[in-house]
């Protein structure tokens, strides 16, 4: 891959007439991370892809055959399975998997499949040192060893030390646990770089899940993910958010061929309100009423003089986080509190960067459905200083006819209303590719630069045999 630029784009990458990302970074009161610094932008190219990736049944089965079962996915958070013998179950594309936590504190995953029949041998997590096949009797050890077959007589064909339930590769990070088919998969790690080292100040492992809300959409997996890929459709789909996220001129890098970034500075209008005149107080009670993370009390704020709207209000998110969970943040830059970071891994997930509750969005085929998706919101929140811990909570997946904003109390209003603005689109951008007559899709040469990358990598996996 091209290692790209660091610095300014480089000709022919052109960015928004607004102020760049590293430009707003530069007038932060605080010192801000390197991993934030660096920009890697290669000339991908301006090709479009063909409208039958998000369509056609038969790309979809082979990208069950040669992506699903050869790349990295987390399937749970650690918390979820924190005993000897918690388990839950992971599922994609027709398998399920039994991920259990073994004596050792190690973690394995297993087919979820008796080797007799057939049957399922879970349909919920729970806790169990073994899992008993409700059809036969059929048993295994929660190491995946098998333990009981009550007929064994009548099998002579097979051995017990040889019917261990099928595994497959594991790995964790940040406190989730990733799972792999493929036996030749490359290490996690290698995957992952440089997250973990981008991570390091904001330690997703030290965090809870606090909210999990998931809702099956109407359309292609790739439409949902795409369309967290790059901000720009805010300023017909998201009108509200203008006043204070930049997002017309977000920052968008390729770290490698797995790890892709875009960034959205907080505390900025968007290039689309010029020459609407904003005050700072405009920008700054825009952001607090508005964005959801923290609340004015339904007083008006005010700037003070000489200062911005982004430095004084990532003060006032510094003063409120260490009120509510006793923890210091006066070394946090002002982006790691106001801004929208996104760290997307291919192919279907995204962790959001900084010290306010972090975002995790996984997308994944519902079922067998290449028209059909399940998206997760998990929010992962730093606990108190004093206190315990509290406990992960379960998903709560919304109906077909529930909207997001029917988990307001957990996702809060303001984001599950861009949840909802989003869904106002996504089951008819899938309408609109089965009714398309140029049979191509165009995407950004900057903007949407990390949604081009991503069907470069889908080519490349889908290629190899």
């Amino acid at each position: 891959m091209d290692s790209g630029v660091i610095g300014p784009a480089r000709k022919g990458l052109e960015r928004s007439q607004g102020l760049s990302y590293q430009e707003v970074l530069d007038l932060d009161a605080k010192p801000v991370p390197d991993c934030l610094r660096e920009q890697r932008v290669p000339d991908i190219g301006t090709d479009p892809v063909p409208v039958s990736r998000y369509t056609d049944p038969e790309f979809f089965k082979l990208e069950t055959e040669r992506l699903w079962m050869r790349v990295w996915q987390w399937a749970c958070r650690e918390e979820e399975i924190p005993k000897p013998g918690d388990f839950t179950i992971y599922e994609i594309v027709g398998k399920s998997l039994l991920i259990v936590r073994q004596e050792d504190g190690s973690i394995k995953a297993f087919a979820n499949s008796c080797l007799h029949r057939g049957r399922k041998l879970a349909q919920q997590g729970g806790c169990k040192q073994q899992f008993r096949c409700m059809y036969h009797g059929w048993t295994w050890n929660k190491d995946g060893s098998f333990a009981h077959n009550p007929i064994a007589w009548d099998f002579p064909q097979v051995k017990a030390e040889e019917l261990g339930l099928p595994e497959v590769k594991v790995g964790t990070w940040g406190g989730f646990v990733f799972i792999n088919f493929d036996p030749d998969a490359k290490p996690l790690a290698e995957v992952l770089d440089p997250m973990p080292r981008h991570f390091e100040r904001w330690r997703l492992e030290d965090r809870y899940k606090w909210n999990h809300v998931a809702k099956v959409i109407p359309a292609n997996w790739k439409v949902v993910s795409e369309a967290f890929m790059e901000s720009h459709h805010s300023i017909t789909t998201h009108p509200q958010i203008l006043p204070y996220l930049a997002d017309e001129n977000s920052q968008y890098d390729i770290l490698s061929d797995y790890i892709t970034r875009h960034i959205s500075a907080g505390g900025v209008p968007s290039p689309s309100m010029d020459g609407q005149k904003l005050t700072e107080d405009d920008i700054l009670n825009s952001m607090f009423d508005t964005a959801g993370r923290f609340t004015a009390g339904g007083q008006r704020l005010s700037v003070p003089e000489g200062q911005t709207a982004r430095v004084f209000g990532a003060e006032l998110v510094r003063q409120a986080m260490k009120a509510e969970l006793g923890h210091d943040f006066s070394d946090a830059a002002d982006c790691e509190l106001l801004d929208a970071i996104l760290y997307n891994v291919f192919p279907n997930m995204s962790f959001w960067a900084g010290f306010p509750p972090s975002l995790v969005y996984r997308w994944r085929p519902w079922g067998n459905s290449h028209e059909h998706t399940l998206m997760e919101v998990i929010r992962l929140k730093i606990p108190p200083k004093d206190g315990p811990t509290p406990p992960p909570q379960e998903m709560r997946l919304l109906g077909d006819d529930e909207p997001w904003t029917a988990a307001a109390d957990q996702l809060g209003a303001p984001l599950a209303g861009v949840f909802d603005q989003d869904m106002a689109n996504l089951p008819y951008v899938q309408e609109g590719l089965n009714a398309s007559l140029s049979g191509t899709v165009h995407f950004g040469r900057y903007s949407e630069m990390r949604i081009r990358h991503h069907h470069h990598m889908l080519e490349k996996f889908l290629k190899d045999e």
